[in-house]
């Protein structure tokens, strides 16, 4: 008698690490939206991108900041990761507490972004990962 075992996701799908900035200025969150041509077109995100070889999550998050928005951030604080399974992939969200040390927003990547009050974080149109981060951040912050 054989005994298959399914593949579970976890086992199918190899983690792709993710750091991403919750930026704060006092009670304001900043919250980016996708634009329409890229995944998971027009949902809103903390900022952030995927790990380079031989980078650390904290540089990562540092660089993907001055690319995506043309500032510089000054990182306080690490929280929880997140796991999160898409139906085409897998990652693990490292998202980081960050205020603006420099610079004025100016969007590459992003359809728009806006500064929200903590309050009305949970109102918004969340990428799934993100909204796990949201809970972080009513948690932590």
């Amino acid at each position: 008698m054989w005994i298959i075992q399914k593949e579970n996701r976890s086992m199918a799908q190899a983690l792709i690490e993710v750091s991403c900035a919750v930026i704060m200025d006092g009670d304001l969150v900043l919250a980016t939206q996708r634009s329409e041509l890229m995944p998971h077109p027009l949902k809103w995100e903390f900022p952030g991108g995927k790990l380079k070889a031989g980078e650390t999550p904290e540089s990562c998050i540092i660089r993907e900041i001055r690319e995506e928005l043309g500032v510089e951030i000054f990182v306080l604080q690490l929280l929880p990761s997140v796991k999160h399974f898409y139906s085409k992939s897998a990652i693990k969200l490292i998202p980081f507490v960050c205020t603006i040390r420099q610079g004025d927003i100016d969007l590459s990547e992003h359809r728009s972004y806006r500064w929200v009050h903590r309050s009305e974080l949970e109102e918004i149109d969340w990428l799934d990962a993100d909204v796990e981060v949201v809970a972080l951040v009513n948690k932590y912050c």
